[in-house]
């Protein structure tokens, strides 16, 4: 009886024993457990302001270009196919020196703002802007010439406006309105953003440029209000 009581007692001695073991031994896990739980509010502050800026900004960014009013346009080179379909070319200060110009640009020739209402408009009001004192018109688009000529004739344009390709678009990238459409289905790659300014001898003195390719500042009817 004694050996049975001092073996219980050794079992009851032992167990808080190894019950406190067990408990120490699960220290390491909360330990490790706290450490993570102090990194995920890093994680959470880190992620707001990456959010926060990739929506917020677009919405701040205004439409703006490298050229503005009251600057002079860079020079550059245009094409365009002549009455016997031989490529010519005309400089920007050709084109435009010692007069008053309205230069205007579309995202694309045959698209279908660009077909019917941008080109036309200057077209239909090319008298009206000719009478309030406009020497030259001319249409400018990141096409090549070919097309630019197809696109002439497929709207039975005369000589009421100038089609002029900046197949390169070294011109739409030096006054900074090139415009991006590479994730367009259709394949237009980088175009022109579309827009219509007034230059006097070379200087800018109207700049309606548009968000994109929209259509509501750079009509014939918006250059004809600001002469």
């Amino acid at each position: 009886m004694a050996v049975t009581a001092s073996l219980n007692m050794a079992r009851l001695i032992s167990g808080p024993s190894a019950t406190s073991f067990t408990t120490t031994a699960r220290l390491p896990p909360k330990t490790l457990s706290s450490n993570f739980s102090i990194a995920a509010p890093l994680r959470l502050s880190f992620r707001p302001s990456r959010l926060r800026c990739a929506t917020t900004s677009p919405l701040r960014t205004p439409i703006c270009a490298t050229i503005s009013v009251g600057d002079k346009l860079p020079e550059s080179t245009f094409s365009f196919l002549d009455s016997a379909d031989e490529v010519q070319t005309i400089t920007v200060s050709d084109l435009i020196k010692g007069k008053k110009a309205i230069l205007f640009a579309v995202p694309g020739a045959f698209t279908p703002t660009c077909s019917q209402k941008h080109l036309p408009g200057f077209v239909e009001k090319s008298g009206e802007l000719k009478a309030k004192g406009i020497d030259t018109i001319a249409c400018i688009s990141v096409n090549d010439a070919f097309v630019m000529k197809a696109w002439k004739e497929d709207l039975k344009i005369v000589d009421e406006v100038l089609l002029l390709s900046d197949g390169n678009g070294d011109f739409t990238r030096a006054i900074g309105a090139e415009l991006d459409l590479s994730d367009k289905p259709v394949g237009l790659g980088v175009r022109s953003r579309r827009y219509a300014l007034l230059a006097e001898d070379g200087v800018v003195k109207v700049l309606n440029l548009e968000e994109g390719g929209a259509f509501t500042v750079s009509s014939a009817e918006d250059m004809l209000k600001a002469l």
